[in-house]
């Protein structure tokens, strides 16, 4: 039986169609629908391209570098090889989907969000007489913009360097481009919790009785404020996450069975904890994620896919474009230990 994934004409200009990322263009000239009942089922349109050039890009048999530059056609698959790694390394133990309460993708550099007066009485659904007036929650639009920041790391290496090497191995290090992406977008993230977006909603701050000392009554007097929001995800530095597992309260059995069989820790409150080190000492966020914080992509992951075909690696750019922003204020805390 033929496929026609076998005969795709490969040119860069696949990855210049405005609105469609490489893998979207390949799809509509090769929808997977097509497949369903075959032994290609569960590929999709660039995986089939991998297959048709024998290209094996992980285990113990991978293949080396050189391999995607052995023809013109299979040479176009570079650049969507290294920016699914990178993408794949930025979402192997990424936090951001455990505090963002949506992801809103934005074609440009200037973005607003919304927001609503989170309590009092635009939140109350009172009685409402005859003839009287309905109570209105009003959606506004923020004062200020949302900023967008472009991050990346450059890929330096010539082509002899590189051109032996298992894409096993090599693809190690574009992970680790894509893990210090994401690391640097939590950064961004948190900042934004701490201090907010630029439209005066920066998190209320709370510290705890005795300054240094962390106890089980400032962590349930830290939940009880977020009423009529529920903590449900507490950010913690390295120090605070010590002094929090070393609480009486967290030494309980089934806490420490969890952990055990599942390696999740999570706090006697129901909050799901995340440790990280973009945290400064002494730092604690705790928030709601359904309702707290906004995750505006201005692009996905950009390789510079000229330089990558044409020149076979030498630099190459790898980028994303990501900002934050508020959506209710006070759906977030900051408690400093």
């Amino acid at each position: 039986m033929a496929f026609a994934y076998d005969n795709l004409k490969l040119d860069k200009g696949m990855y210049q169609e405005a609105g469609r990322t490489f893998t979207q263009v390949l799809e509509s000239q090769d929808p997977s629908e097509r497949y369903k009942g075959t032994s290609l089922e569960g590929l999709d349109a660039f995986q089939r391209q991998l297959k048709r050039f024998d290209i094996k890009v992980k285990g113990a048999g991978s293949d080396v570098v050189e391999k995607f530059f052995r023809t013109a056609d299979s040479a176009v698959l570079f650049p969507e090889y290294l920016a699914r790694t990178v993408r794949q390394g930025m979402e192997e133990g990424n936090l951001l989907p455990h505090i963002t309460a949506a992801v809103t993708r934005f074609d440009g550099l200037d973005y607003r969000s919304i927001t609503a007066d989170a309590g009092g009485d635009e939140k109350e659904l009172r009685q409402v007489d005859e003839g009287a007036q309905i109570p209105s929650t009003t959606i506004k639009v923020q004062s200020n913009l949302v900023k967008l920041r472009k991050r990346g790391r450059m890929l330096v290496a010539s082509y002899e360097a590189v051109r032996y090497q298992k894409l096993d191995l090599f693809s190690v290090t574009l992970r680790q481009m894509g893990a210090h992406i994401a690391r640097t977008q939590l950064e961004d993230a948190v900042d934004v919790l701490i201090n907010g977006d630029g439209n005066n909603n920066a998190a209320a701050k709370d510290q705890v009785k005795t300054t240094g000392t962390l106890t089980y009554d400032d962590l349930v007097d830290f939940w009880a404020k977020f009423d009529p929001y529920e903590m449900n995800a507490l950010l913690v530095s390295g120090d605070v996450l010590v002094s929090m597992l070393k609480l009486p309260e967290f030494q309980n059995p089934l806490t420490g069975l969890n952990f055990q069989g599942t390696g999740k820790l999570t706090t006697p409150l129901g909050a799901a904890l995340l440790r990280t080190s973009v945290l400064p000492e002494g730092t604690a966020i705790g928030l709601d994620r359904r309702f707290a914080l906004e995750m505006v992509q201005g692009s996905d992951v950009t390789v510079e896919y000229d330089k990558l075909i044409d020149r076979q690696l030498e630099r190459a750019a790898v980028t994303v474009i990501s900002g934050f922003a508020t959506v209710f204020p006070e759906a977030s805390r900051v408690l400093e230990v």
